[in-house]
């Protein structure tokens, strides 16, 4: 069982000592699965979650489509699940973990009175707010101007250079998910691919040639 201390070595990146204090105070550690919900499209957000190790993907789903917005990787949090809070809003996305990931949360009701109280919160506030606006223009930029193939083929090649491995752990239907697309588009394209000898697949794994 993780003690104080060592949750407070996690959230190093704050620099308030006062801060940090109020985050051990009101927050709670939660270890989740690969699969389990963070947060849903509609629901009003209670807690804020800043991940301390593992990832969460947040995505939109409509109809039988989704299309990933951004991954919450560890010392981040979740930028529509702040906003939301910060307005009272429903969520508008989903976020789920998409590996053992360990979070810190936290009532959402103090974002606005740490805003008040600390300039480090602000701070990290403004530079998720910053990452998060980079991740979607990226994202808007590669679903105008990129076509399908080219977009299916880059992502996997970032996926690898992340992993080190030629090798990457993704079914069809999981990158047809982060891409915006259906699994007819994905197999299609990595089929064409394969007989291009630029790919190997297997269930559940691509291998990049």
């Amino acid at each position: 069982m993780e003690t104080s201390t060592d949750i407070f070595k996690k959230i190093s990146f704050f620099s308030d000592p006062n801060l940090k204090a109020e985050l051990l105070q009101h927050g709670k550690t939660l270890s989740l699965n690969k699969g389990d919900v963070v947060v849903r499209d509609g629901q009003y957000v209670k807690f804020l979650p800043i991940v301390l190790s593992g990832a969460i993907r947040v995505y939109q789903q409509k109809e039988d489509r989704e299309i990933s917005l951004y991954h919450v990787k560890a010392e981040e949090t979740c930028t529509m699940s702040l906003a939301a809070a910060y307005f009272n809003n429903k969520s508008t996305s989903h976020g789920v973990a998409t590996e053992p990931t360990e979070v810190l949360v936290f009532p959402a009701d103090l974002v606005m009175q740490w805003q008040l109280k600390y300039p480090a919160w602000n701070t990290y506030m403004m530079h998720m707010f910053r990452k998060r606006y980079d991740d979607l223009i990226n994202a808007f930029e590669d679903i105008v101007f990129e076509h399908i193939d080219t977009r299916v083929l880059e992502y996997l090649k970032k996926k690898s250079r992340e992993a080190g491995s030629p090798s990457v752990n993704l079914s069809h239907q999981e990158l047809a998910s982060e891409l915006g697309t259906t699994r007819v588009v994905i197999s299609r394209i990595l089929k064409d691919y394969e007989k291009q000898n630029m790919v190997r697949l297997y269930r559940g794994r691509i291998d990049i040639l």
